[in-house]
């Protein structure tokens, strides 16, 4: 045990020699949390409107107020045709526009449907659902309203109910997207920390030719591969605490459930990114190529088939099917319900156990591989 803690010292003492590296492991973190915190959010709060307002009358005026006042349209322009409209939406100067046609209240005042056109700039569609859906709610409120106050103008009475439903949002109250995605990326930055450096520090060792002197001593090759990894999972914890010090000081989102569950699921998925790092070491020659291999072979399908970005439930099934895979899965679900629901081993033990056998499946074949090299 004494040779294994000599060859962690080693690796120390090598990081301290290399400043890109110090800065790969404390700085890159904490500048990638609060810069993801930040620019990972699919709030949409202002949304531009353009107007063509072709009956001009006191009832079309309260309508695009009722669109003002929702706290979600600034009005940009208030254009005079059509032509000038679309021009305006495809120069991308608003997400919505909206034509009001000629005798808007006139049809409205004798009890006729007024048909009002609504232009979404569909180009990215997830922003122009989310302005459409707006769009709709203040509309429809508006239709009620006039229907209630024609009525009572009418002195109509109604016997029937209405239903008021009375909403309880649980987890994220204000429904925020940075407090679902600030959590994850410490999934993220373990990644980075563990599999692209751990790649990088073997390959590293290649290329100056000190791997060749290590193999000539009288050291065993566990022991070798023990040294390797205990330095990149002590890392891996330094940067996790410096990204989850950010989310909880600097962004203010606590975590709820079990702290204990929560790094030993941590390390059950340090594990498997430590092993494919391992294993991107073996097949790979160079600094360069390693870290190719690491980017767009392991860290890129992790982001994109872990949930981490686009929901599992939306993806093909044959894609799902591969999720399953995907260690970064099972983090991700662990990270969200600790962090934002609270709740423990007793409901997330199924993802902990894909953790451990993914964990040590991957990293025991990866050892295996690493120690034929070297042997």
């Amino acid at each position: 045990m004494k040779i294994v803690i000599h060859f962690i010292k080693k690796e120390f003492q090598q990081f301290k020699r290399d400043p890109k590296m110090f800065a790969m492991v404390l700085i890159a973190p904490i500048l990638q949390s609060i810069i993801l915190g930040y620019a990972a959010n699919l709030d949409i709060n202002n949304i531009n409107l353009i107007v063509f307002n072709q009956d001009q009358s006191r009832l079309s005026r309260d309508y695009i107020d009722k669109f003002t006042h929702s706290g979600y349209f600034t009005i940009t322009k208030d254009v005079n045709s059509y032509d000038e409209m679309t021009k305006d939406i495809a120069a991308s100067k608003a997400l919505i526009g909206i034509v009001i046609p000629r005798d808007f209240e006139k049809d409205i005042s004798n009890n006729r449907t007024s048909h009002v056109q609504i232009l979404v700039d569909g180009s990215d569609g997830n922003k122009g659902s989310i302005a459409f859906g707006y769009t709709q709610g203040v509309t429809s409120n508006f239709s009620q309203q006039i229907i209630l106050e024609s009525a009572a103008r009418r002195g109509i009475k109604t016997s029937a109910g209405s239903i008021t439903p009375e909403v309880r949002i649980w987890y994220n109250p204000e429904l925020k997207t940075r407090n679902f995605m600030v959590p994850s990326i410490t999934a993220l930055i373990l990644l980075l920390t563990t599999t692209l450096l751990t790649s990088l520090a073997v390959v590293k060792e290649k290329e100056l030719g000190t791997l060749e002197q290590l193999i000539v001593t009288p050291i065993k090759p566990w022991q070798m591969v023990l040294g390797k990894l205990i330095p990149f999972v002590i890392l891996g914890f330094a940067t996790m605490a410096l990204v989850n010090s950010i989310m909880i000081f600097w962004f203010g989102i606590p975590i709820r459930g079990s702290i204990i569950f929560y790094l030993f699921s941590s390390f059950l998925y340090i594990l498997s990114t430590l092993g494919l790092g391992l294993f991107i070491s073996t097949i790979s020659k160079t600094q360069q190529q390693a870290m190719m291999v690491s980017i767009f072979g392991a860290m890129m399908p992790m982001i994109y088939l872990s949930g981490f970005a686009f929901p599992i439930e939306n993806m093909p099934k044959i894609i799902q099917y591969i999720t399953y895979a995907i260690p970064m899965r099972y983090f991700i679900t662990i990270i969200r319900g600790v962090i934002l629901k609270g709740i423990g081993f007793a409901d997330l033990w199924r993802e902990a156990l894909m953790l451990f056998i993914m964990g040590i499946t991957i990293l025991f074949l990866s050892s295996l591989r690493f120690k034929k090299r070297l042997e």
